[in-house]
């Protein structure tokens, strides 16, 4: 990664911790549990997959996905 898709993925990452510590109303430590042992955090990852062009939104709504079991 260079320093431009690293600052990418570092900013939606804390984008989902953030937004789950709100929504679901969880520590920072179960967030980052959570985001970082996800298949969603893999993903965002592989650089080959271009999901870290996509919203945080929708990031997050496959996080949510994977969470509630549905993926």
């Amino acid at each position: 990664m260079n320093g431009k898709e690293t600052f990418m993925v570092e900013t939606l990452t804390r984008e989902l911790i953030t937004r789950l510590m709100e929504e679901r109303s969880l520590t920072m430590r179960e967030a980052m549990d959570i985001v970082y042992n996800s298949k969603t955090y893999s993903v965002l990852n592989n650089l080959d997959s271009g999901l870290y062009f996509q919203s945080p939104a929708y990031i997050y709504d496959a996080l949510e996905e994977e969470i509630d079991g549905k993926k």
